[in-house]
């Protein structure tokens, strides 16, 4: 004879009408992904993330179009800080910007260990150090002390060299100037959240979108960011 809780050994099953994945809320809101019923709370903390959500989801649709008052904020903080990052741009120096942050985006360590912010700016402050001797006439190359950041840099190079063909002297000013104002709004992104090491990338992810396939990228963007964008009001 077993009760209402108990599996047929006498040990504690889950209670019928809970949530499959915490065990112990009211299930009572249907997921697709799952195939049944889950609590409220799974569904907004694992949305994404250890659920699988359809693009169809119900749910799915009406977070996107209603987000929590928390990822409202995040959003402006954000776009507060992005705003601030490409103040005073030129065309082409917005275009580096969005190059810059789409690599970072992308980058995966060879070993497959994800790099961390300390990586990031040591890397891009070694080649914008580089990029401003060679605007005072001298060919030095700076290279960064930690493996991670010299991997990430030598990625990066044949990148900015290929955005830059013909571009002389002006384009290595801008990229200077792109490289050290990333550098600077990574130390502001980590001065706001110090216990993330990843809080300047995590701020990229968040801001650099997929073009959608019907809509056409910008005139002068690279194969490297034709299919990505800025999030902007």
């Amino acid at each position: 004879m077993t009760s209402r809780g108990f599996a047929p050994d006498h040990t504690i099953g889950p209670v019928p009408g809970t949530c499959p994945l915490c065990g112990t809320r009211r299930a009572r809101r249907g997921c697709p992904a799952v195939g049944g019923q889950i609590c409220a709370v799974c569904c907004g903390t694992k949305r994404l993330t250890e659920i699988a959500c359809p693009s169809d989801c119900p749910w799915l649709a009406t977070a996107r179009e209603h987000p929590a008052a928390a990822v409202v904020r995040q959003q402006q903080r954000d776009i507060a800080l992005l705003m601030r990052a490409l103040r005073d741009f030129s065309e082409r120096q917005s275009q580096l910007f969005l190059l810059i942050s789409t690599f970072l985006v992308k980058y995966e360590a060879p070993e497959l260990h994800a790099i961390v912010d300390a990586d990031a700016l040591e890397g891009l402050g070694a080649l914008a150090s580089t990029y401003e001797t060679s605007i005072r006439g001298v060919i030095y190359e700076h290279r960064p002390q930690s493996l991670p950041a010299e991997r990430l840099v030598n990625l990066l190079k044949p990148i900015l060299a290929k955005a830059g063909e013909g571009g002389g002297t002006a384009f290595e000013r801008d990229a200077a100037v792109v490289l050290r104002r990333v550098e600077e709004t990574a130390r502001e992104v980590r001065g706001a959240d110090a216990a993330n090491r990843r809080a300047f990338l995590d701020f990229l992810t968040r801001v650099i979108t997929r073009r959608p396939e019907t809509e056409a990228p910008p005139p002068g963007a690279t194969e490297s960011d034709e299919r990505s964008r800025l999030i902007l009001p």
